[in-house]
This record gives C-alpha cells, structure tokens and sequence, in this order.
C-alpha cells in the first residue's frame, strides 16, 4: 500500500455560500479515512465580489486574461482561502506541519468547455505561501485542453467512497449551485455528467423576490404549485437530449419565463426543475440506480428531496443516511484529487469528462523561502 498523506481539500461552490475544509488521510486509490470537516461563510461583500466576478467572467476570452476587478477578487478568494484553512487548523487542534498538501478548488466564473475555456479563480502559489503548505489547483485545465468537459472532477473520489455500500449501481448526487451525478456500476464503471440547475436558480430567485439567500428548508417552495407550462420549457433545452459526458455554466438556464409567478409558485417551480432534470439522467445510465445518495445544499430543501422521490424508483437518501458528510464531501474530494495529482493518478475519465484516455492533471505550488503578509 501506498503511504497515506495528509490532505486538506477546500471548495467554494457555485452557490457562493463559503468555503468548506475538510482533512483526510489518503493513498489516493482505495484508503479514505475522513477527517474533521468545517464550513466558513462568507460575508456579503465576498459574496458581492464574486457575483459580480462572474457576471465579468462572461467576456473573457482566454483562461490567463484577468480584469481589474477579477484580479481584485481572485486575491480577495485566495486570502479568504486562507484565513479558512488559518481558522481550520485552529478549530481542529491539527498541527499545520502535519498536513502533506492542500486541495484548492478555487472559484469556477467560467465554465465554457466546448470553447475550450474553463476559469477558477484562484492564486494558488500565493495560498502557499500564505498556508506554508504544497497546494495542489487548476485542477480542471488539462482535462479541457484535451478535449474533455473539465467537469466533473469528483466522480473518482465518489467511487472510492461509495466501494463498501451493498449497493450496485449507486447514484451520488451532488445539489450545489449546479447539480450532478455520479452513477458507479457493479464493476466501478463510471458515467457522470450534470443533470442541471442545483440552488442556484432557486438561490437567485428567492434574493431577487425576498431578499433572502436560500429557500430555507424548502419552505416556500413547499407553500408553491408548480407551473408544468414552465417546466416543460425548461425541460425542451437542447441539454437534456445531449448525450454525457456534459457539463454546465451556473447562468445556462434563464427565469425569464417565470418572472410573473408568485413567490412560492416560482420556488415550487424551480424546485421541481432541479428534482426532474436529476430523475431525467436515468435516461443516460446503463441501469436504473439501487439507491440514490444526495450530498450538498439541496438534500436539506425538503421540497426537491421530496419531488426527487416521487420521480424515481428506488430510494432517495441524503448523505447523512450512509454516515457521509453532504456538507464537506466535495471539499474531501479535493484533498484527494490532490494526493492523486501529486502521484500521478488520473483524475477525469472517457466516462465522466469525455477525456479520450484517464488523465491527471492540477498544477502544484510550493511555498517559496519568505512568508507573503
């Protein structure tokens, strides 16, 4: 066996909400112990700044071009990173030279793999310096420049956390900012792919109406009736009838078309839309899956748990149920993108990128001599 090496992974979502930290002891293959897990908010001036650095990001038109205020912001993300990964190691009690290398996502602005573009922010050579650690980034950028869909990098980490449960095929479903789903078949296979909108239709509808940042709990789309005129609209984009591997920019999909809903009937609405584009992805597994594990925001909205129920045939559970973190299982999937970057493992697959062959990828940064203040 491999040595196992200490891993700090850090996400930062499309649903802006902050940065989680999570450790884990890992060969990078089949060893996964799991760690202490935290969740940083962020303020709502971070959050401002990265809303409006990805309504910039929408006229870049090469990966290294940087504005003013996207530079502004990208050092704004590292340092926030790093005062996580600072808080982390304090909260935890975990001494700092225990740790072998950092996982950093960053923040994905632009996601456009079929122009061959893909933006994270995120300056991971400084977030080195800063942490005193290896950082492990740019994870997607290799897999798009192979002609692959950069997207998405967790269904390997998904396989190896899943490889004790007694069911076969599983699915994993990630509702974030975006939604998407791993299904692992009884040999390992793998298929991945976004099924569609996750929060952020709903997140961005619940501001822009009530000024709130989420549908707490499902509540008011609970109250909603779903416009079915609506949902078929939505349903008919060229998206869904494409074959995986495929993935999604957060802004693919407009509300124009509900704008004159109320309240809870656009919530209920936009709720049944991310429920129905996950249950529609059966139409691209080889077998229906046994059960259903969903991890991020949405498994604590009530409503799409609920709806996703109803259009699927086997159980729907959130992560919690088969004693999974749904709030740090991403972010433990950067620690072990990372361990496997480091060794040389691929990380992307014909079945989840649409990458011709496995392939690794990330780019490695290592803290320089003097400490950056």
């Amino acid at each position: 066996m491999s040595k196992l090496l200490r891993a700090i992974g850090l996400m930062s979502g499309t649903s802006l909400d902050g940065v989680d930290v999570a450790l884990l002891e890992t060969d990078g293959e089949d060893v996964v112990l799991r760690g202490q897990a935290r969740t940083y908010p962020y303020d709502d001036g971070m959050r401002r700044l990265l809303i409006n650095a990805i309504a910039d990001a929408a006229r870049l038109e090469s990966r290294d071009e940087r504005s003013l205020s996207l530079a502004e912001a990208e050092r704004a993300l590292t340092e926030r990173h790093a005062v996580a990964v600072s808080q982390y190691l304090q909260d935890t009690k975990i001494d700092r030279a225990s740790v072998d290398v950092i996982g950093f996502h960053g923040q994905t602005v632009l996601h456009k793999p079929e122009a061959g573009l893909t933006v994270q922010l995120g300056l991971g050579e400084l977030l080195a310096n800063f942490t005193r650690c290896p950082v492990v980034y740019d994870l997607r950028a290799a897999d798009v420049d192979a002609g692959g869909q950069g997207a998405p990098l967790v269904p390997v980490y998904h396989r190896a956390l899943t490889a004790k449960l007694p069911q076969r095929p599983v699915a994993v479903v990630n509702i974030g900012g975006v939604a998407n789903v791993t299904w692992i078949g009884r040999d390992g296979g793998l298929v991945a792919f976004d099924t569609g909108p996750g929060n952020a239709l709903l997140d961005d509808w619940m501001a822009r109406k009530t000024g709130a940042h989420l549908d707490a709990g499902g509540a008011t789309a609970a109250q909603g009736k779903v416009d079915e005129e609506s949902i078929r609209l939505f349903l008919s984009h060229g998206y869904f009838a494409g074959a995986p591997p495929k993935s999604l920019d957060r802004n693919t999909f407009l509300m124009d078309r509900i704008d004159r809903l109320s309240v809870e009937d656009g919530a209920a609405t936009l709720a049944a839309f991310t429920a129905r584009a996950i249950a529609k992805a059966r139409e691209h597994m080889p077998v229906e899956p046994e059960l259903w594990i969903v991890s991020g925001g949405g498994r604590k909205n009530r409503a799409i748990m609920r709806m996703l129920a109803e259009q699927v045939h086997n159980a729907v559970v959130p992560a919690e149920t088969v004693e999974f973190d749904g709030d740090a299982l991403e972010a433990e999937a950067w620690a072990y993108l990372a361990v496997r970057s480091i060794r040389g493992l691929p990380i992307t697959f014909p079945g989840t990128t649409g990458v011709a062959v496995p392939m690794s990828g990330g780019l490695r940064a290592d803290p320089t001599a003097h400490v950056v203040h």
